[in-house]
């Protein structure tokens, strides 16, 4: 599980669950001319609003994280774990709705017990469950929600031309050797590709004609760089299978290896290479 790959709609869908578990503790009803000793039950008091709304609610907000925060979706009964959370928080809201109107149920449908209302714990639970709802099924629809949760942190600031390296593979990281350093010899640079052995002090330096040194420089129009994705997106195979081999998550540092057309061919942390199409709004490392 990665949770930088959570969005401002999971974080508001988190908060909207835990102000439901506190309503949940508050009185169920509100009695008109009740004393202030007198013992009203919390909405565990009550098994329909229990199940209907707390642990449907609960249970809902548990799978939308949850199955944002999976890299690979996870399907029961060919709906996606995410599905089944946006469905479960809807039912926790209109349960609650209901609840709001006739917070006694049938008990008042005869006796005529009119002094009953919806206590602050159903009130709580009834707005809990609309922002939960409201942000569940918003979430992949509104561009603000889907921004990363957690902001991915900026990469070390690029070191000058020949400068020695801050990071390693895996970037941001240990450091590295030269290109051409020996190994083993901390501290000293190595020899350039291709280079000759630096003179010592009172030697005179050869001067090199000018066109082969612009031959010894590797070309090349494509560096490989790391970058992060503001929200989600699929990776699909290099063979152009429409099915994803993988989903980039927001918050996490890729490597692309190889630019065709307008896309990139990624490397994930596990190894695996992809093509990632929607490149619009990446930020490069």
């Amino acid at each position: 599980m990665n949770i930088r790959s959570l969005t401002r709609g999971d974080g508001v869908v988190i908060g909207a669950a835990v102000l439901l578990l506190i309503a949940s503790f508050l009185d169920i009803y509100s009695i008109e001319g009740a004393p202030d000793s007198a013992d009203i039950p919390s909405l565990w008091g009550s098994g329909s609003v229990v199940l209907g709304v707390v642990l449907a609610g609960v249970i809902g907000a548990a799978l939308v994280v949850v199955a944002r925060a999976l890299p690979q979706p996870r399907k029961v009964a060919g709906l996606d774990l995410g599905q089944f959370g946006v469905a479960f928080t809807v039912f926790a809201a209109w349960c609650a709705l209901g609840n709001i109107f006739d917070p006694a149920g049938a008990f008042d449908n005869d006796g005529g017990v009119d002094n009953i209302g919806a206590g602050l714990g159903l009130i709580l639970a009834l707005i809990a469950t609309l922002v939960m709802a409201a942000a569940a099924v918003a979430t992949p629809l509104l561009p603000a929600l889907k921004g990363s949760l957690i902001p991915a942190s900026r990469p070390a600031a690029p070191q000058p031309y020949g400068g020695q390296p801050q990071g390693g593979y895996g970037y941001p990281g240990a450091q590295q050797q030269p290109y051409g350093g020996q190994p083993g010899q901390p501290g000293q640079p190595g020899q350039p590709f291709g280079g000759q052995p630096q003179p010592h002090a009172g030697q005179p330096q050869p001067q090199a004609p000018q066109p082969q040194q612009a031959q010894a420089q590797p070309a090349g129009d494509f560096s490989p760089f790391w970058f992060a994705v503001p929200v989600p997106r699929p990776l699909f195979a290099e063979d152009g299978s429409p099915t994803p081999i993988a989903e980039l998550a927001p918050g996490t540092w890729y490597l692309a290896v190889e630019q065709r057309g307008a896309n990139l061919v990624a490397q994930t942390q596990d190894g695996r290479r992809g093509v990632l199409q929607d490149t619009s709004g990446i930020q490069r490392g």
